[in-house]
């Protein structure tokens, strides 16, 4: 029997944002092919505030390497070729009128291998949290069996549970990292 004070989908919820935070991050890193993900860290000085690339422009892939940004305010085009290349992205933009247009270039294989060591740094993130969210439910288990709220046998199985989700989301942010890192490998 369940008890109400332990929430297992809780637990996986936690475990998937890891997840997600990590997709996230992933989508960050230059591949040498254009992603508009690619500009989701980039803040534009805009209006006299820090705003994120989405919401001063458009960014679109009109071809494999090559980012095209549309921004919708005039005014804002010198702002947001600056934040691009004040960026450690390493991207020259060139402007027709509003649209900015990124030339991805190829990626050299020691800039590659550099590439893979921050997706596993940014893996091996992921899986903390989620060893973090798997502590933070045994712990909470722990304490019910000492209130006596839960017998030994529901802490046991539920504990099993928790690990069960963590196996589960350690797995798949193993193959979330093995499947960026075939694409940043690939030439």
């Amino acid at each position: 029997m369940a008890t109400p004070e332990f929430d297992l989908n809780d637990i996986k919820r936690r475990m998937t944002g890891a997840v997600s935070s990590l997709s996230k991050d992933l989508g960050s890193l230059r591949t040498g092919r254009a992603s508009p993900g690619l500009l989701d860290p980039i803040q534009v000085d805009a209006y006299g505030s820090m705003m994120p690339m989405s919401q001063v422009a458009t960014v679109s892939v009109p071809e494999p390497r090559l980012l095209s940004i549309s921004v919708w305010d005039r005014s804002m085009v010198t702002a947001v070729e600056k934040a691009i290349r004040e960026s450690d992205l390493g991207l020259n933009p060139q402007t027709e009128g509003q649209t900015i247009r990124l030339r991805i270039p190829e990626m050299n294989e020691q800039r590659r291998k550099e590439m893979v060591k921050v997706a596993h740094k940014y893996a091996e993130e992921a899986r903390v949290a989620v060893r973090h969210v798997r502590r933070d439910g045994l712990d909470h288990l722990k304490k019910l069996l000492k209130d006596s709220a839960i017998s030994e046998d529901d802490e046991k199985r539920q504990a099993g549970d928790v690990q069960k989700a963590t196996d589960a989301h350690i797995a798949e942010i193993d193959g979330v990292l093995a499947s960026k890192e075939k694409e940043i490998m690939q030439v």
